[in-house]
């Protein structure tokens, strides 16, 4: 324990200042069977965002040996750039909580991954979402995150585009621009050994 402690705050000790790390929990009706998805999204510094995707792809293993990985991406425009976006599945809160404990143990998981990679992040996000059976469209949660699937970026472009033109859409848009406080776009480009394409 004192190794993996002189270790982070070697690791950590680089910094110029703490990373900032964050968390929420969705407000909105659950899944039944209890199943969550832990959105995590970590600010890489600019220099480092290489060095950050290469031991990811090389360690992911360490991690995936844990808990099961739903996608892994990295942010191509929209907000802040040197992003990448990851989001993990746990079956109820006593699953999550073991994850953790078997990561807090796992030591290789902690030097070849944890320690190296957080010495290249300035801050990291996490928040508890639940899918939402929706079945009629109705004054949605607190935070709603939708992800769409689209081959390429030009094809989303043509897709809305159509969209724009169906008297439907915009009249849904219409009435659910009603419920929104911000919104929010990202171009997610997954990672290789991303499960979700």
């Amino acid at each position: 324990m004192l190794a993996l402690r002189r270790s982070l705050t070697k690791a950590l000790a680089a910094r110029t200042q703490a990373p900032q790390v964050c968390s929420s929990f969705a407000t909105g009706p659950r899944q039944y069977d209890g199943t969550f998805y832990e959105f995590h999204t970590y600010y890489v510094k600019p220099s480092k965002m290489n060095e950050f995707l290469e031991n990811v792809k090389k360690n992911i293993h360490l991690r995936t040996a844990h808990s099961e990985l739903v996608g892994f991406w990295t942010v191509e425009f929209g907000g802040r750039m040197n992003k990448v976006f990851h989001i993990w599945k746990y079956d109820n809160f006593a699953h999550r909580t073991e994850v953790q404990k078997a990561l807090a143990k796992d030591k290789e998981w902690q030097e070849q991954f944890l320690i190296p990679n957080l010495a290249l992040t300035d801050k990291q996000e996490s928040e508890i979402t639940y899918l939402v059976p929706w079945c009629k469209l109705e004054k949605p949660p607190k935070d709603v995150h939708v992800l769409w699937w689209n081959e390429s970026a030009d094809s989303r472009a043509a897709g809305r585009h159509q969209s724009h033109e169906d008297p439907r859409v915009v009249a849904a848009v219409r009435e659910s621009v009603n419920f929104l406080g911000s919104q929010q776009n990202m171009l997610l480009i997954p990672m290789s050994f991303s499960p979700l394409k």
